[in-house]
């Protein structure tokens, strides 16, 4: 390659082996939360079913004592802290040739970073950090259905000159992934913003699986992943019963916490009942519900605990944390997570609510202060807005 070539900027180098035109088009952030609630039926299948504790509380159960208790002993089981961040833009229009016709799409890129925090000795430091840009393009882009098309497309992108200067500080493209262009109701952008998500999604997936395999993982070292656990599993890793069994295990110390969650999906006993969450006392936490779903293998424990008091808040629901667990041993999945092991994860997740970070973000309420730190230590790897939107 020529060191003229090697100068050319992303949406050069896209003219040349996609065979289309760029239109240079006003480029504009994507950025939305893509999160998946599993008590709404229409939006992933997942459905109550039952109750999910070995001995479920009446209604509430107040854990202000034990959360006191571990806080004077010392005790904390929540070691890990994972965030996964994706900032996603529109930067183009692109005109693809289809016989006689030329169809435009919209090209989404945007920058994805997932992360890990380790607390040790009361002191947060980085466990794990992966960065890269991704990028989204119609499945109309590789017209001949070459077999590793993508994968070459990646590499020119990485040997490019004019992005040397970036890639030297530890981001590289990953292959470009395609979103389809059938004709229903979804934007092209939504299309191509939830392919992006799909990789950030991906890469937590891997990082877990690596702390697994190095035995970081067990019942005194929890790892707590901000937001939904929102890991689907693959048809071939569904079809093959190691690949399933390897899979519930990596999640048997991991638990997901959501700031935001459908007040319209609690259950209480069967029912909708958005009240039950917002009457939650604080320091309280709900029973535990089963959701399940007709089509996916995996099932969840799923509560609710408050860790700040409804009169400092906004809102009945701020201060209210959804509590994620994939049931990954045959006793849970029968029976139900341990009570116990629900109440010491429930204390613990109380006393992480201080100190909070007031007037730095509008969720501060919602917000477990080591969630909080790993956020910030993503989001401070990102290139700024400016920087990223000019490699186009």
């Amino acid at each position: 390659m020529s060191a003229e070539a090697k100068k050319k900027k992303v949406s050069q180098i896209l003219d040349e082996e996609t065979g289309s035109k760029s239109y240079q088009a006003h480029k504009y952030s994507l950025d939305e939360d893509y999160l998946m609630d599993y008590g709404d039926s229409s939006a992933s299948g997942f459905v109550w079913k039952r109750g999910g504790e070995t001995d479920p509380p009446r209604k509430y159960k107040d854990l202000s004592e034990q959360a006191v208790l571990y806080a004077k002993r010392g005790e904390q089981s929540l070691t890990y802290f994972l965030d996964g961040s994706r900032h996603v833009y529109k930067v183009e229009d692109r005109a693809y040739p289809n016989g006689s016709r030329t169809l435009v799409y919209p090209t989404i890129a945007g920058q994805v970073a997932v992360g890990i925090c380790k607390r040790k000795d009361k002191l947060m430091a980085r466990e794990e950090l992966h960065r890269e840009f991704a990028i989204s393009v119609p499945d109309k882009a590789d017209a001949n259905i070459k077999a590793g098309f993508y994968e070459a497309l990646r590499d020119k992108l990485n040997a490019s000159k004019e992005l040397e200067r970036i890639l030297e500080r530890g981001w590289k493209f990953s292959t470009p992934v395609t979103y389809d262009t059938k004709i229903d109701k979804r934007r092209f952008e939504d299309r191509g913003t939830a392919r992006i998500q799909d990789i950030m999604v991906d890469r937590e997936k891997a990082m877990v699986k690596k702390l697994v395999r190095a035995g970081k993982l067990d019942q005194n070292n929890y790892l707590v992943k901000d937001g939904s656990l929102e890991y689907r599993m693959r048809a071939e890793e569904q079809d093959k019963d190691r690949s399933f069994l390897s899979f519930k295990q990596n999640y048997n110390w991991v638990i997901g916490l959501s700031k935001k969650f459908n007040a319209e999906a609690c259950f209480e006993k069967g029912k909708s009942n958005p009240g039950y969450i917002a009457d939650l006392p604080l320091y309280s936490r709900t029973a535990v519900a089963y959701f399940a779903a007709e089509k996916e293998p995996l099932t969840f424990a799923v509560w609710y605990v408050r860790i700040r008091a409804e009169d400092k808040t906004r809102s009945p629901f701020d201060g209210i944390l959804k509590v994620e667990k994939i049931l990954a041993l045959t006793e849970e999945v029968n029976g139900g997570m341990n009570t116990d092991t629900v109440d010491m994860l429930s204390a613990h997740i109380i006393n992480e609510r201080n100190p909070t970070c007031y007037g730095s973000d509008v969720r501060w309420a919602n917000h477990i202060y080591p969630i909080y730190l790993t956020e910030c230590f993503i989001k401070s790897q990102y290139l700024s807005s400016e920087s990223f939107l000019h490699l186009f």
